[in-house]
């Protein structure tokens, strides 16, 4: 899978300048800079913004690249998720992997609440995370813990709004009640 953090057959060079520019990025994302303007981004990389578009055509693709490795570990919790031999541990485990994931990077939580991705790679990721939340979903309601109804696309909506709601109030101590009341909320109906 070709990776937007750094792409094949990009020479060495071309690999430095792109790491830096994301680090960079990463740095202005996590000082608030949710915008994360080309220009500014450039000035701080030390290169021309003909470079950061070269590497990043758009804020998006930018983001994209910045939450591949959040992407990719969120991915590999919810194939564990998958394989827990309890299947509602599991569904929880998977919630609160999302949601701590979310609350923690930024770009990440910007490309899960965006329905669409721009790169392969991102793509890619939200293919297998998409089947493993299925897997997940799928042997929760076998044992009856989960509502028929609830789809992988459900659980990302859901979990993009716990995120919203915990930034919105200031207290990270809600996560955990959230959490609870989502849950609850899943159960089949009596």
């Amino acid at each position: 899978m070709e990776s937007p953090a750094r792409p094949a057959g990009l020479r060495a060079d071309s690999a430095r300048v792109r790491a830096r520019m994301l680090a960079e990025a990463r740095r202005l994302l996590d000082s608030g800079d949710t915008d994360l303007p080309m220009n500014a981004l450039a000035k701080a990389a030390g290169v021309g913004v003909g470079t950061v578009y070269r590497h990043f055509p758009s804020n998006q693709a930018l983001l994209e690249a910045l939450a591949e490795p959040g992407y990719a570990a969120l991915v590999a919790m919810a194939r564990a998720a998958a394989d827990d031999p309890d299947p509602a541990a599991g569904m929880t485990d998977l919630l609160r992997a999302a949601l701590h994931a979310q609350l923690t990077d930024a770009s990440l939580a910007a490309v899960l609440s965006t329905p669409g991705a721009t790169c392969r790679s991102t793509r890619d990721l939200g293919q297998e995370l998409g089947e493993a939340a299925r897997r997940v979903l799928d042997r929760a309601r076998a044992a009856g813990v989960v509502r028929p109804d609830v789809t992988p696309d459900d659980v990302r909506r859901l979990t993009c709004g716990i995120r919203h709601a915990v930034r919105s109030g200031g207290n990270l101590d809600d996560v955990d009640r959230y959490l609870e009341i989502l849950v609850d909320g899943l159960r089949p109906r009596p």
